[in-house]
């Protein structure tokens, strides 16, 4: 009788290893950002420009011709293999070969979450996010950024009061700031007891606009 097999095959982690082996060079946010001695192209406009420009028979040749593309072209970079136009060529050249870095499958595990991650769709719906985002008051922002609504609401009680709680009860920008700055615990019987942090990193100035926004919301 012969034994089945019972070799697993290694899995990697795609984002771990980009990270790892590509944010030296390629800026890997999305959208972007830019900068004036960037290394190399960010890499959701690799992405995007090897999914417009690859030759595909089928839809659904595309993904696992560009994991075969990046992979491929990550240990054995040419100009004449790059989808890249001849400007883009001329203004970062050609990339260092990863031989010896990194292999061949956690290349094609970067490839897979590259071509999962970096999408027409998805980068719509962070754009539309960001857009959402702008058009907040700056207070709540700021809120949004320290991760105030992780315990409050703005008018319902969670692990912590609402901020509109906050300002019936105190509707002093001061005390609330220094709340903010210090922490405290035990003043609100619906919190049980549960602390609140104190947020000593943040400057006189960010104090006064979460706290100013909190009670003129």
């Amino acid at each position: 009788m012969a034994g089945c097999s019972s070799q697993k095959t290694e899995q990697f982690d795609g984002k771990v290893l980009l990270e790892q082996q590509c944010a030296r060079c390629h800026n890997l946010d999305m959208p972007p950002k830019t900068y004036k001695d960037e290394k190399a192209p960010p890499i959701m406009a690799v992405a995007f420009h090897i999914k417009d420009f690859m030759p595909v028979t089928s839809p659904a040749d595309k993904r696992p011709k560009f994991i075969e593309f990046v992979s491929d072209y990550a240990l054995n970079p040419r100009a004449e293999k790059s989808f890249c136009d001849k400007e883009s060529l001329r203004s970062y050249g050609v990339m260092p070969s990863l031989k010896g870095r990194i292999t061949r499958p956690e290349l094609e595990a970067v490839a897979e979450y590259i071509y999962d991650t970096y999408t027409k769709e998805i980068f719509l719906k962070k754009m539309q996010e960001a857009n959402a985002f702008a058009r907040l008051p700056k207070g709540e922002q700021l809120a949004r950024k320290e991760g105030c609504f992780g315990c409050h609401d703005t008018v319902i009680q969670k692990v912590g009061p609402s901020f509109e709680a906050i300002a019936a009860r105190y509707g002093n920008e001061r005390v609330i700031a220094q709340s903010i700055r210090n922490g405290s615990r035990g003043k609100w019987k619906a919190s049980r007891n549960i602390p609140m942090p104190a947020f000593k990193q943040l400057q006189d100035n960010q104090l006064e606009l979460l706290s100013n926004w909190i009670v003129h919301r």
